[in-house]
């Protein structure tokens, strides 16, 4: 009977998938306690990524024996950043265009709140701009989503392969040899 070797892929989708319904229940948690928009709280969502990207690098090594090459660790982290960043790009401009478009409109009447106060800008470049955001802000933000989590977690995944980083020695090879028996004798 064949084992089959672990595929990073299959790790990462799992834990994207884990990390992808928890961004999901907090957007709804948020939403549910009428936070500010601009409230720091948004922030915990990066606290959840990153422990879950973590969680996929290490549950990668277990699967290969407690050993992983650091570049094995760096694409399983990288892989969950790119299943994240789609899967959480598809939720967004779901979510601000179909399922929460007040949510959108709330964060757009506090730019041009800011807009204003700062007083940089005429109230004609204001509305101009506010323009533009209000007819292409969504598909901006899906993009946004799209190419900053990967780097984000690229970034990450660097730290996170230093660490799990755990290489085979020489002995580590040779007692996996020795524990194979030889049909020869």
């Amino acid at each position: 009977m064949e084992t089959i070797a672990p595929t990073p892929s299959k790790t990462a989708f799992k834990w994207a998938l884990i990390s992808f319904v928890t961004s999901i229940v907090l957007t709804y948690l948020y939403q549910f306690l009428k936070l500010d928009v601009n409230s720091p709280v948004k922030y915990v969502n990066y606290i959840f990524f990153i422990t879950f990207l973590i969680l996929s690098q290490k549950e990668y090594r277990e699967q290969l024996g407690g050993f992983v090459t650091f570049g094995q660790a760096f694409v399983e982290g990288l892989l969950f950043s790119v299943f994240s960043g789609i899967m959480i790009a598809i939720f967004t401009y779901i979510y601000f265009t179909i399922l929460s478009p007040d949510v959108w409109e709330q964060a757009m009447t506090a730019s041009q709140q800011k807009l204003e106060a700062a007083g940089n800008l005429s109230s004609e470049q204001i509305e101009s701009a506010m323009g533009i955001t209000r007819k292409y802000g969504v598909i901006i933000a899906t993009v946004g989503v799209i190419i900053g989590t990967p780097i984000l977690g690229a970034i990450i995944s660097l730290i996170g392969a230093a660490i799990f980083k755990k290489e085979r020695s020489i002995l580590d090879i040779e007692q996996a040899n020795t524990n194979f028996s030889d049909p020869v004798q």
